[in-house]
């Protein structure tokens, strides 16, 4: 496609459409001077001419900015295929609507003419589902400049790259079958890549001599099937069989590259090591009988961190295998164990690197030996770890629901038969000392139980407006007590700060063990600083692999001149269990917990840390704007005040309490009886449907769980406010989820009251719902 060629394609692509508007308001202008001529008065003309002035001038400016915005547009697209032109690839250029308005030498070759189409359709023949390949590309650009996906297709590995432009983006289509093909050209050994199902998909020109055809199937070239990698195996050449050593490299997408290596007879030190080593574009390793590690090629040395001629037991090499190296080694070499691959580390490496090791038995004239192939394992170890933290962050929110649920149950009943016991104890009876015990060590639970929430994210959270620096001056004093007299505490707050909504409770928390964490780290005193700042945010930030929205923020920072963190812990700092102190000094849960309650808060935490030199915790909280609104259901705080004694305003109210656990409902229906309700229990949904059915009973408001078995809270509520609209609703439950609040939002007039709760929260709710 030449240039003039390109600048046609390019106009014709773009179309009239961006010429539509100056053209109606020409029209316009044509019409009002028409209308001018045939005017009778002279002020109409004088306001006709006026008009059509305004038209033609308006219809000047926009044909200008359009034909500027389109000359703009063929200049990037210009330069784009420049660019592009002599490229051996396949390149494409959209427009902003995504259809094709250029394309290179080689995409003329390979697709024909596509202007015009849409780049999916355009490239279909060679991606099955290349609409979700280009959807996701476009997605991708929208958050940064340029994108690219590897595919595995039946007929090879292509790889799709995007580079946005100003007015479209450049697709550039790579075949790296036919790359890794080009490469074998330069390997002397005979070479052919097979794919999963045997197929040859290609072979360097040394494998097209010795066979002199070109082969289909792998049992064309090695009629003994199946091929084991190591033993000595007869290759089908043009001249008659040929005895070679068989090398199998695999890829992650399933092909294969297969390099066959003459079987001399000569002993392997000499055959193997020194003709075959430094040929093959691998990692190799000769080991002896006795487990010696005879002779290694470039790659080999590269990969393990050793010098050239180093030689010793496989063990001074690799470790973390999971057994005893020599074991390993000694079992492949006896044939005791099936010859497959396993990832160790690479001992004398400074960083840390881990390597899939393949181990190949050989045996000739000098008896058996094996030949090990390494592969970089790193990233897939680094993939599988992620893996690993996901699986164990799963099972931990799973269990933590699940024991949320039974714990607060219990919790709920042993607090509150506490509290039946309180109110017949003064303080000067000797038993209530040790009921006050039990209430305390049952609150102690219950914010473990919060805790353990906190990992997963699914604590139930209190918000309320807060202004930060009062709520970090009143924490002053416990903080003060943290950190003991060696350390000394520093705070700075922002005069201009904005007030933020959080959970109190559960943000005093994560402060503490931030500066319980920077006191630790400086067991022989120092200065631990704790700052608060606006920061106004005019563009996302990214870091840590999370984008911070543009805002503005309040930033709670935790500064400490301690050991600090190396590099390649401080990615995990926030791991559930992991953790920097020895044994006995930490669960390794305070930082996720403090991550888990930041997240769900809608604020990101990040880390800074120099080894010898301090780490600095920054926090952002989004802050508070009065646009802003809450929540639609309504959380219930904790009341800590003296029960109120007196009766319920006007007559007492009639409610319906729907429990599954007898023990929560048996103390539930006492401490309201006690406040003058009338109360009727049922044990589950169905059971309070059949109580309702009596159309003669009045009730005044529902007490009821969420989750019971059979119908939940909120289904049968709704099936019974059909018939009772109006009735007030206390949701209750020991799932500590926002998810159960959520529940309850389609239900007019409810609130929602998380268990365990006292004897005061529930009196306190009702009486609030009712009156």
């Amino acid at each position: 496609m030449t240039d003039e060629t390109a600048d046609r394609v390019v106009t014709d692509a773009r179309g009239i459409k961006p010429f539509v508007q100056p053209a109606v308001l020409l029209v316009l202008g044509l019409v009002a001077g028409a209308a001018t001529l045939l005017a009778p008065g002279a002020e109409l003309r004088f306001g006709l001419m006026a008009a059509t002035g305004g038209f033609l001038a308006a219809a000047s400016l926009v044909a200008l900015r359009d034909i500027w915005r389109i000359w703009r547009v063929q200049n990037t697209f210009q330069a784009a295929f420049s660019l592009i032109q002599h490229d051996p690839a396949p390149c494409f250029c959209t427009d902003d609507d995504g259809a094709i308005v250029l394309q290179n030498a080689a995409a003329d070759r390979r697709f024909g003419e596509r202007l015009g189409l849409p780049m999916a359709r355009a490239i279909a023949s060679v991606l099955p589902n290349a609409a979700a390949v280009v959807f996701r590309q476009e997605t991708a650009l929208g958050r940064r400049p340029s994108a690219h996906e590897v595919i595995v297709t039946p007929r090879g590995t292509v790889r799709l790259a995007a580079h946005r432009l100003n007015g479209g983006v450049i697709w550039r289509l790579d075949d790296l079958a036919d790359a890794n093909s080009r490469q074998g050209e330069w390997i002397g050994l005979p070479m052919m890549v097979v794919s999963h199902n045997d197929t040859v998909l290609s072979m360097n020109s040394a494998m097209r001599d010795v066979l002199g055809r070109r082969a289909t199937t792998l049992e064309d070239v090695f009629p003994e099937q199946p091929l084991v990698a190591g033993r000595r195996s007869s290759l089908s050449g043009a001249d008659g069989k040929i005895e070679v050593i068989p090398i199998v490299v695999p890829s992650k997408d399933g092909r294969r590259e297969v390099y066959a290596v003459p079987g001399l007879s000569e002993p392997p030190a000499a055959s193997v090591a020194a003709r075959a080593f430094e040929s093959l574009p691998v990692a190799l390793l000769h080991i002896s009988a006795d487990g010696e590690v005879q002779a290694s090629n470039y790659h080999a040395q590269k990969l393990l961190g050793v010098e050239p001629g180093t030689t010793g037991p496989m063990s001074q090499f690799v470790e973390n295998l999971g057994r005893p190296v020599s074991d390993w080694v000694a079992d492949t070499l006896a044939e005791r164990v099936p010859n497959r691959s396993e990832v160790a580390r690479a001992k004398q490496r400074r960083d840390e690197t881990f390597l899939q090791i393949s181990l190949s038995r050989i045996v000739d004239g000098t008896g058996p030996s094996l030949l090990a192939v390494l592969h970089d394992a790193t990233e897939l170890k680094t993939l599988e770890q992620q893996f690993v933290q996901s699986q164990k962050m799963q099972a931990i929110g799973e269990l933590a629901g699940g024991v949320a649920h039974d714990f607060n149950n219990l919790l709920t009943a042993i607090t509150g038969h506490c509290d039946l016991l309180l109110l017949r104890h003064d303080q000067g009876d000797q038993d209530y000392a040790d009921l006050m015990q039990i209430n305390q060590n049952a609150n102690r639970a219950a914010s473990l139980v919060g805790q353990l929430l906190a990992f997963s994210r699914k604590q139930t959270l209190e918000p309320e407006v807060l202004d930060l620096a009062d709520s970090i001056g009143e924490l002053t004093h416990l903080l003060n007590r943290l950190v003991g007299e060696k350390i000394k505490l520093t705070l700075s707050n922002d005069p201009e700060l904005l007030p933020i909504r959080a959970d109190r409770r559960q943000l005093d928390q994560v402060i503490m063990n931030l500066v319980v964490n920077a006191r630790d780290a400086m067991p022989d005193g120092g200065e631990v600083r704790v700052e608060t700042r606006m920061v106004h945010l005019t563009a996302p930030m990214s870091r840590d692999q999370a984008i911070v929205p543009k805002g503005s923020y309040v930033t709670i920072r935790v500064r400490d001149h301690g050991h600090g963190v190396s590099p390649d812990k401080l990615n995990r700092i926030f791991e559930p269990f992991f953790t920097t102190k020895r044994t006995g000094e930490g669960t390794g849960l305070g930082l996720s917990m403090a991550y888990g309650i930041v997240k769900q808060t809608g604020g990101y935490i990040f880390v800074d840390s120099v080894l010898g030199s301090g780490t600095t915790f920054t926090i952002y909280i989004p802050a508070h704007l009065k646009s802003g609104e809450g929540p639609t259901v309504e959380l219930i705080e904790s009341n800590t005040s003296e029960l109120i004694e007196t009766a319920n305003e006007g007559r007492p109210g009639v409610v319906l309490l729907v429990e599954d656990e007898a023990p929560v409902r048996a103390f539930a229906s006492r401490a309201l009886r006690l406040r003058g309700y009338t109360v009727m229990e049922a044990g589950s949904a169905e059971e309070a449907l059949e109580t309702l059915s009596d159309t003669g009973l009045e009730v005044d408001l529902f007490v009821t769980d969420v989750i019971m078995p059979g119908m939940d809270g909120p289904s049968w509520v709704r099936k019974a406010l059909k018939d009772r609209p109006g009735t007030k609703v206390v949701f209750v439950s020991g799932y500590a989820d926002d998810a159960m609040a959520e529940g309850s939002m389609s239900v007019p007039g409810s609130v929602f009251l998380p268990k365990p709760f006292s004897l005061v929260d529930l009196t306190e709710t009702v009486r609030q719902q009712l009156h």
